[in-house]
């Protein structure tokens, strides 16, 4: 009798979890890593060099992840702003050196990797040459939720050979709800992904709202779920374990030095733990512990510095009511360092929530988590709450970035827009095509279509970055004809 019960409930447990056999695969899951992009993004503000981790790329190669997750989100703007590098020329000397990986990229729909809504023919155009320069699989999102705001970079992304995964941002309020999150899910398999991530930026997925909401997504659609989340609270591995038994095809992680905190959960613990429990997740082990060795000295060196500030290592349960996400908190924790305000910072967190609530509950996750970031310090900072509006609020208010998925403060939006109607339309309609445009501006400094997408993107940066190039090459060649003399 004990022995029938026992097979029924393997029976139920292999109808629950649609990992348990795939093919000839036993208990298969996928991890994507995130060193390279957000785990580095959320732990020291984006700044990690291509020199700093080049020698990596051939063992993150043959480690055997799913995907590298390694361009895309704040990558981009670091690169041209901080670090001097081309972001494109990034991306091509990682495909280069890691041939035969699954290289993703996180990308904000009609956002792209600025902080405002770009029209058409830019999108297009971005998404096309992210594929051309070495991009496998594009996740793509839209901060508030409003889905009308990824369909033009999911249709090019499918069009040019993409791996496209439709993402929902998770987050709770009173309006977000499971139902809510299904309806999501339901449309973003409409639009043809070919998976779904769920996209928890701030690490408030409880263990058990991740095995419901997987639970719940794998019932009602036929699409592979992707599951990421960060150790911001304390709950990230187990979150990621409850979102595996609940069936999850994709996990993301982070190489063990720079993990935790903000960051990922570590690759390492969730390969042993799941291994152990059967699962089949392709790593290597051996190459796992040479690239967290390859990874300690930029952990030491960015410590020293003060760039890997120990607030952001620290397991902060509060965020659970503040909800920012680890990109968002490093970048508060810089902006209060350089002003010297850097004990607000705990009033800054407090405020966070309450500006979320006026602006209708939106995700925070880029653009939005920065908006309302910058906004709760200015309110905090000025003594006095919205005395000074950013432009960006402004822009949402106006409805420049979708349609809020609650409703806004009714005082605060008339304060700031006055008599004049918000724009309820997909706001990229309003806007004129944008790359001749761009072309003709930048001129002779741009000498490749990447170029001008980086222009559009990033004007004065890109220009000042572009400025800099052409006086290298000219004192390059000076220094060679010097040579030759």
């Amino acid at each position: 009798m004990l022995s029938f019960f026992y097979f029924c409930d393997i029976i139920w447990y292999v109808g629950k979890n649609s990992n348990y056999i795939k093919g000839d695969d036993f208990l298969k899951i996928n991890i994507t890593e995130t060193v390279l992009r957000d785990a580095q993004q959320s732990l020291i503000a984006t700044r990690l060099s291509y020199p700093q981790f080049e020698g990596a790329l051939k063992l993150l190669n043959d480690a055997g992840y799913y995907s590298l997750e390694c361009w895309g989100g704040a990558t981009f703007d670091s690169c041209l702003r901080f670090l001097g590098e081309d972001p494109w020329e990034r991306l091509r000397n990682i495909r280069k050196n890691a041939p035969d990986a699954k290289l993703q990229m996180l990308l904000r729909g009609q956002n792209l990797l600025g902080y405002k809504h770009y029209p058409d023919d830019v999108v297009r155009a971005f998404v096309r040459k992210s594929v051309e320069n070495g991009i496998n699989v594009i996740r793509i999102f839209d901060a508030l939720n409003d889905l009308r705001n990824i369909e033009v970079a999911v249709d090019e992304a499918l069009k040019a050979g993409a791996e496209v995964s439709g993402t929902l941002c998770y987050t709770t309020s009173p309006i977000h709800t499971l139902d809510a999150f299904v309806e999501l899910g339901k449309k973003i398999e409409g639009m043809g992904c070919h998976t779904l991530c769920i996209k928890d930026m701030a690490g408030i997925m409880t263990p058990k709202a991740a095995f419901d909401l997987v639970s719940a997504l794998k019932k009602n659609v036929k699409l592979p779920v992707v599951v990421h989340t960060h150790s911001t609270t304390g709950l990230g591995a187990m979150t990621l374990l409850k979102a595996v038994e609940a069936g999850a095809d994709t996990i993301d992680c982070a190489i063990s030095c720079l993990s935790g905190g903000t960051s990922q959960p570590p690759t390492e613990s969730m390969y042993y733990t799941l291994t152990e429990m059967g699962y089949d997740t392709g790593l290597d082990p051996a190459k796992l512990k040479e690239i967290n060795d390859f990874f300690k000295p930029v952990q030491a060196e960015a410590l020293a510095s003060g760039l890997l500030n120990p607030i952001v290592m620290n397991t902060d349960t509060n965020a659970l009511n503040y909800q920012v996400p680890g990109g968002m908190l490093s970048n508060l924790v810089s902006q209060l360092k350089a002003q010297n305000a850097l004990d607000r910072l705990p009033e800054v967190l407090s405020e966070v929530p309450r500006v979320r609530e006026d602006l209708g509950y939106p995700p925070l996750v880029t653009p939005s988590s920065q908006m309302v970031g910058v906004q709760a310090a200015q309110n905090v900072l000025l003594g006095e709450r919205y005395k000074n509006v950013s432009k960006e609020i402004k822009a949402y208010l106006h409805g420049e970035y979708g349609k809020a998925p609650g409703k806004v403060n009714e005082e605060l939006q008339k304060k700031v827009l006055g008599d004049e109607e918000p724009v309820t339309c997909r706001f990229a309609d309003t806007l004129a095509p944008g790359l001749d445009a761009a072309r003709a501006e930048i001129g002779e400094l741009a000498k490749s279509e990447e170029d001008v997408l980086s222009y559009v993107a990033f004007p004065q940066v890109a220009e000042k970055f572009f400025k800099a190039r052409e006086e290298k090459a000219r004192n390059t060649v000076k220094y060679s004809i010097t040579e030759v003399k």
